[in-house]
């Protein structure tokens, strides 16, 4: 499966902006999709994801502030980001596995998207 993430920008704080992840193929429904961000001189950290079965896990960073939903028709998985922090600044990147895990390590996941950079400005 390929990945395309979009929908990053400049935002200031407290203000909103929705990513999108597209993948190609016919079985996306099948795959665990997660979101991931790397700030920079930083670490790639787990922001949120999202099962094949529906079911999400957040990081507490980010819980209460983000949702991530999938639509399968359109082969898609959103990241809703709203109250945004300039500590969320970072390049944020999808991913993908295949099954009904659970995960919030990188290392679980084949399949990444080329990212797309959050910039939130105080």
């Amino acid at each position: 499966v390929q990945l395309q993430a979009s929908g990053g920008g400049l935002v200031q704080a407290g203000g909103s902006l929705r990513l999108s992840c597209v993948a190609s193929g016919r079985t996306f429904s099948s795959y665990g999709v997660g979101w991931f961000r790397q700030a920079l001189g930083k670490e790639r950290e787990f922001v949120a994801t999202i099962r094949r079965s529906g079911g999400y896990t957040y990081s507490d960073s980010v819980k209460g502030r983000f949702t991530i939903s999938r639509d399968n028709a359109k082969n898609t998985v959103y990241l809703q980001m709203n109250t945004l922090k300039p500590e969320d600044t970072a390049v944020y990147y999808c991913a993908a596995f295949w099954g009904n895990g659970n995960f919030i390590i990188a290392a679980k996941y084949d399949y990444w998207g080329q990212g797309t950079q959050v910039t939130v400005s105080s």
